[in-house]
């Protein structure tokens, strides 16, 4: 076969499409060509007979269609037989001109590239902090935040059940430019592990002691019960006095901001989820989709959200 035929679908259900797209038009065509006479003819004061129908007391005559219409219809049929021939829509005939979406959007990603790429460039050469407060490109990174971003942290970045808020000082990685660049670029992948082994004492003691942390209404005995199994299994990541470890992107337990809390529940409830079962939380990298020019431009707009906060 020539290079106008693709091999997405197998010889027969190609032929099939072919034969069930040119039948339908063609017997299309043909009833309508049947059809555009009639035998009646006016009488002498021009009256014709009706077909017998009637719809509301409404009478259907039996005049033939009017040549406008059915020139009309003509049209059509050769302008759907061209652009078949032209355009893909006949099983595996690619069309004439080779045309294919896929080929028509990378050409539009070229000419945005090229129109555009300049412009990322010069922003990409700016400091973040600086770029942070350049008001024009900051309506850019936005565009860019929304289209690519706001799924998960939301339109108004202020994130989600398991999604960081963008705009608040709790960073789990770190809030500098350096650290917010490779966190788009590269991705993150956090993780808790589970507990379970601890048993449900020591787990609620934990978590009465972690309430504690954030100065949140706990259990004293239980908390003091917790400080010595959160010093021996927590304490590696969270650190003792439980600040937390930007290096490991363990959250700090002091601040009273809580990832994992759904709506509605209560702060030890989410505590004592996350002890049992762990967390395993992703952060996809962003510097294959959008290029490092943008990720710089959207580390920026990040950057300003926290510093508006």
């Amino acid at each position: 076969m020539n290079n106008l035929w693709g091999d997405s679908l197998s010889g027969f259900w190609s032929a099939w499409i072919i034969v069930i797209t040119l039948g339908s038009i063609g017997i299309a065509f043909w009833l309508l060509y049947a059809n555009r006479k009639t035998d009646k003819t006016p009488d002498a004061e021009g009256n014709v007979e009706t077909t017998g129908h009637a719809a509301d007391e409404i009478e259907e005559y039996d005049n033939p269609l009017p040549r406008w219409w059915f020139q009309l219809y003509v049209g059509t049929v050769i302008f759907s037989l061209g652009y078949l021939l032209l355009y893909p829509g006949l099983g595996n005939f690619a069309g004439l001109l080779g045309w294919t979406q896929e080929g028509q959007w990378e050409e539009e990603v070229a000419r945005a590239e090229e129109r555009f790429a300049p412009i990322f460039a010069q922003y990409e050469e700016i400091p973040i902090p600086e770029l942070a407060k350049d008001g024009e490109a900051m309506q850019v990174a936005e565009r860019i935040y929304l289209n690519n971003c706001s799924v998960c942290h939301g339109s108004g970045a202020q994130g989600g059940y398991g999604f960081p808020n963008l705009t608040d000082d709790a960073w789990l990685y770190g809030g500098e430019p350096e650290q917010i660049v490779h966190s788009i670029a590269n991705g993150r992948n956090g993780l808790m592990p589970s507990w379970q082994q601890l048993g449900s004492e020591n787990i609620e003691n934990v978590t009465q002691f972690v309430l504690s942390l954030s100065g949140l209404d706990h259990d004293a005995d239980r908390a003091e019960s917790g400080a010595a199994t959160y010093a021996s299994v927590c304490a590696a990541c969270h650190n003792p006095d439980g600040t937390g470890n930007q290096a490991l992107g363990a959250p700090n337990l002091t601040d009273d901001v809580w990832l994992y809390q759904a709506p509605g529940q209560s702060v030890a409830d989410s505590v004592r989820q996350t002890l049992r079962n762990g967390r395993n939380g992703h952060m996809p990298a962003q510097a294959a989709y959008i290029g490092e020019d943008k990720v710089h431009l959207v580390a920026a707009y990040v950057y300003s959200l926290s510093q508006d906060d």
